[in-house]
């Protein structure tokens, strides 16, 4: 039994979780400005917990052709038949269960939209199929985080979480196509989409260094007009920081280290970002 479990959260990157939840975290105490109800914590951690891992489970059946095939991934659990389709398809199921329950105990709003935070999370598999902005359907998926939480406090749509969903999407999608340049080679054989495999390896790092420009952008004009205390400055100048050394440790000759920079970097920069605005917005 703990080999199965341990199976399942290796197949669905249990840890990357650390990308979104900070995020969603962020909208939720902007949004209640400092003190968001235990209750509507509670109910946020267990939504974006349960569409996460639903989703996961949509893309991990979904790319288990390619999975097999790509040397990279074929001994990951589901294509070395580790995890099989049922079991697959039993946890997306009740992820998805649990998913609509905690969106109803949120506010009518958060229920409405549910379905298509879904539609949005089982769709992306499919983007690389037919085209190379799959890693900004997939950043906008991320960035549906922060607002979720914002709108699980208010209960409608406020325009000053706008410019944090454009920051997640643009960091998202800055940091997915240096994950894409491992398959590159892969993707060109099998016809993937991605942006290293339709306009090549150097105009791909420069795409990826532009976004995370335009991540830093939205997430100052997040502070800007939501935050403003001092202490968020400096989350912002850490966060910016890092995403400087991430393009610096990645190169065309360096490709080794992007698995480093993806999950150790991204992790810190969606943490720390979190922990300053709460200082920020202590501090205001």
């Amino acid at each position: 039994m703990r080999c199965v479990i341990r199976d399942i959260a290796e197949a669905l990157k249990l840890e990357h979780t650390v990308f979104a939840l900070p995020f969603a975290y962020l909208g939720l105490w902007v949004a209640a400005r400092g003190s968001p109800a235990f209750s509507s914590f509670g109910w946020v951690t267990l939504a974006m917990v349960a569409a996460r891992t639903a989703g996961m489970a949509v893309n991990r059946r979904v790319d288990l052709p390619l999975d097999r095939l790509n040397p990279r991934t074929k001994d990951w659990p589901v294509p070395a038949g580790r995890v099989r389709g049922p079991l697959l398809a039993a946890v997306a199921a009740a992820a998805t269960g649990l998913f609509l329950l905690a969106a109803s105990r949120l506010n009518p709003l958060c229920l409405r939209l549910a379905p298509w935070a879904l539609l949005l999370l089982a769709a992306y598999p499919y983007t690389k199929r037919f085209t190379w902005t799959c890693h900004f359907w997939l950043g906008a998926v991320l960035g549906s985080a922060p607002v979720g939480g914002w709108l699980a406090v208010t209960g409608r749509w406020d325009p000053k979480v706008l410019p944090l969903f454009i920051g997640v999407l643009f960091w998202v999608a800055g940091f997915d196509i240096l994950y894409a340049l491992l398959d590159l080679d892969f993707d060109r054989r099998q016809g993937v989409y991605s942006i290293p495999q339709t306009f090549g390896l150097k105009s791909a790092l420069k795409v990826s260094r532009l976004c995370h420009l335009l991540a830093a952008c939205g997430f100052a004009w997040f502070g800007a007009s939501a935050v403003r205390g001092g202490w968020f400055w400096v989350g912002w100048a850490l966060v910016a920081g890092l995403l400087v050394v991430e393009h610096r440790l990645v190169s065309p000759t360096r490709l080794d280290r992007i698995n480093r920079t993806f999950f150790t970097i991204n992790g810190w920069v969606s943490v720390s970002f979190f922990l300053f605005t709460l200082l920020g917005l202590k501090s205001s």
